[in-house]
């Protein structure tokens, strides 16, 4: 345990928050004092839209409603638990949806044990797969914010055809789709067309800050979960959110603050153990994609543990989270941060901390100015196809495309987009591939940081466009970036388009290479012509760049 985490922490509804006064005196002036001249707890407890000034008043006036969603949620309740009885022999859930419609979801799931199947890619063997796993028992829950997401009506056209190719009727397909998004969407008109239940979502809460809305409860309600209790643990805690001390989302947003004015902008985010599973995962998109724009922003990386490579460092805030603790317990992982409590109130800290962290940090935290940048690229590039490009060099089951003067082996072209850094970079690993079966590529995040010494991030694609993928373009321009992409041997036909799954993962792909390269910071492709094989060779390589 940090020395810095014995110190008092604030606590209230169940959650506590340990080490962010220490932080704050790390700064040459206290970021506290500073948002409490401003009153910044109490404006924003009573929704003040212009605590991000002017630029930003008009988008915050609509999206502050993260901060009571979970009073009109309960709303919810009673059709929830109707639509549960009557789904009760759909036992197998699948939640088709991109970043926040899936993140929070997931981490609810798996930090109270109920199984639930997330859909969020495009790779067609993850997608095949999915779709022939108890066809007959399955409810799909179709989530979407704008309701034009193209990954999100792709999973809603295979899983159609797959209930119809399966022999059931349209209105008996219909029983299996549950939709969820906002009202007047273009998906609710779709709902509608194919008779399937909607439930409508909060209008004035953004996608990543919607894990008390609709998009966290649906599926989870019908995966087994007590949603009721995530409610409560946000109530409980609701009432510290305008207040200047006892207020654990102000303490975590203070010392995410004074972290970034004192050179350390980059979070790690690991879990202690104490059965909170996967949060890290929801929080880096919450605050890299509130965060990172405008040249600035909190760069968050997600560990595997502890002891990970890169979990700690004289510019790096280690935060830990995990679940309440006992009567006088102190969180046992070294760490300068520790956020412990039940789930439904971390859900609330870590929104109010974010739109704290913007309010210090000057920027707006309910954005996403770059994000469509890489989906108009692959939109253009699935009309027009992608253009040739041949490899720079080929080893084994790996091809490499690489900028022109970078080495020819594998190791060394790895080790060349390392040495790149410098003193101020980071890496960060995106993955367009199956993170079911190819989940070993994951490795890499750790190997590659032991070697760098610097932050290494790892997403899976094209989730992350939903995701960091904010901060890749719109933050700080320091980045580096590794692509890894691999073969396509069963693809799958998108019905009503004139694609596949693989060419649509494939494009995305490109777009993104297309939106990084665009800002001059080196973009390394490698391409797995035999995904195990090259994945185990990649892995290889990346543990051999430190001889």
């Amino acid at each position: 345990m940090s020395d810095l985490l014995a110190g008092p922490a604030e606590i209230a509804g169940g959650l506590a928050v340990h080490g962010a006064d220490a932080v704050d005196r790390s700064a040459s002036a206290s970021v506290r004092e500073q948002l409490v001249a401003r009153d910044v707890s109490a404006r924003l407890a009573a929704k003040d839209p212009t605590l991000w000034g002017p630029d930003a008043a008009a988008e915050a006036k609509v999206r502050l409603g993260w901060l009571d969603t979970h009073q009109r949620s309960r709303e919810l309740l009673p059709q929830l638990a109707e639509l549960v009885e009557e789904l009760a022999d759909l036992d197998h859930v699948v939640l088709a949806g991109m970043g926040g419609s899936s993140l929070a979801p997931e981490v609810i799931a798996r930090t109270l044990g109920r199984p639930l199947t997330v859909l969020d890619t495009t790779d067609p063997g993850q997608v095949r797969a999915a779709l022939t796993d108890r066809l007959d028992r399955t409810v799909v829950v179709i989530s979407s914010k704008s309701g034009s997401t193209v990954e999100t009506d792709s999973h809603r056209r295979a899983y159609w055809q797959a209930f119809l190719d399966a022999g059931m009727t349209e209105a008996e397909a219909a029983r299996h789709f549950v939709v969820v998004t906002d009202p007047g969407s273009p998906l609710e008109a779709t709902a509608a067309e194919m008779g399937v239940v909607t439930i409508v979502a909060d209008p004035e809460v953004g996608g990543r800050y919607s894990a008390l809305t609709a998009f966290g409860l649906v599926p989870s309600a019908l995966a087994g979960v007590a949603v009721t209790d995530l409610l409560d643990d946000a109530d409980a805690l609701a009432g510290s959110l305008g207040r200047d001390r006892d207020n654990p989302g102000l303490a975590l947003g203070v010392a995410l603050s004074a972290a970034a004015a004192t050179g350390r902008a980059t979070v790690t985010l690991v879990s202690d153990g104490t059965g909170v599973d996967g949060l890290g995962d929801w929080a880096e998109q919450l605050l890299a994609e509130s965060t990172g724009k405008a040249g600035a922003g909190i760069l968050p990386v997600v560990v595997e543990s502890p002891d990970a490579p890169g979990a700690t460092g004289p510019d790096v805030l280690t935060v830990s989270y995990g679940g309440a603790l006992g009567p006088g317990q102190l969180p046992g992982v070294g760490a300068d941060v520790a956020v412990n409590g039940p789930l439904g109130a971390h859900f609330l800290t870590w929104e109010y901390a974010t739109a704290v962290a913007g309010a210090a940090l000057g920027v707006n935290p309910f954005d996403q100015p770059n994000v469509a940048e890489s989906k108009e690229n692959s939109a253009r590039i699935l009309a027009a196809g992608a253009p040739a490009e041949p490899p720079s060099f080929t080893e084994g089951a790996v091809e490499v495309y690489a900028p022109a003067g970078a080495p020819d082996d594998l190791a060394g072209v790895l080790r060349w987009l390392l040495d790149g850094l410098g003193d101020d970079g980071y890496l960060a690993v995106s993955a367009y591939l199956d993170r079911r079966a190819d989940a070993a590529v994951a490795g890499l995040r750790p190997q590659l940081a032991r070697t760098a010494g610097r932050p290494v991030t790892f997403g899976w694609g094209p989730r992350l466009l939903h995701s960091t993928g904010q901060y890749h373009k719109g933050g700080p321009p320091v980045g580096s970036y590794l692509q890894v992409t691999g073969a396509v041997t069963d693809d799958l036909p998108v019905p009503g388009r004139p694609y596949t799954f693989g060419e649509l993962q494939a494009a995305q792909a490109a777009g993104d290479r297309r939106a990084l390269a665009d800002r001059g910071r080196p973009v390394l492709r490698v391409h797995l012509t035999e995904r195990a094989a090259g994945a185990a060779q990649l892995l290889d390589a990346a543990g051999r760049t430190r001889t």
